[in-house]
């Protein structure tokens, strides 16, 4: 796990957001955040391996079974972000502003990342129950949603 791609598209003397270090400790923690960026999004990132594996999920993650939504991997993100929110400035990555929608713990059921296939459970304020991911053939865009 890396945090190459993260730093490289950031000017961190400009943005309020952590720079972060891969971290040596797996807490089980997950986040949402809101982003009104270009685009109003989600942002739903796992605690994994010392860094937040991260989607962008423009319809934000499903609260009622049956629903799917499209969730498009992006760059892992330092797990200081767990806490972030802000403003990020106008003409920086992903500039506008970021609030936390939910958070709390996740534990997975079965499947993994590598395998394009986990069933996990999410114990936040909003989120709670089973949920799955699942990779589409492209790679990069997956589906989620709750069991």
């Amino acid at each position: 796990m890396s945090l190459e791609k993260y730093q490289a598209k950031r000017t961190f003397s400009l943005t309020p957001e952590p720079k972060g270090a891969v971290q040596k400790k797996n807490l089980s923690r997950f986040v949402v955040q809101k982003h009104q960026a270009r685009n109003l999004h989600y942002d739903f990132r796992l605690e994994f391996s010392g860094v937040l594996k991260s989607w962008a999920v423009p319809k934000g993650v499903p609260e009622k079974s049956g629903v799917k939504r499209l969730a498009v991997a992006v760059e892992d993100h330092p797990v200081d972000y767990l806490n972030f929110s802000g403003v990020i400035p106008a003409g920086e990555y992903g500039a506008g502003t970021v609030e936390i929608w939910d958070k709390g713990k996740w534990q997975i059921v079965d499947g993994g990342l590598e395998r394009g296939s986990l069933k996990f459970s999410l114990a936040g304020k909003k989120l709670k129950g089973e949920y799955i991911l699942v990779r589409l053939k492209d790679g990069k865009n997956w589906l989620i949603y709750k069991k």
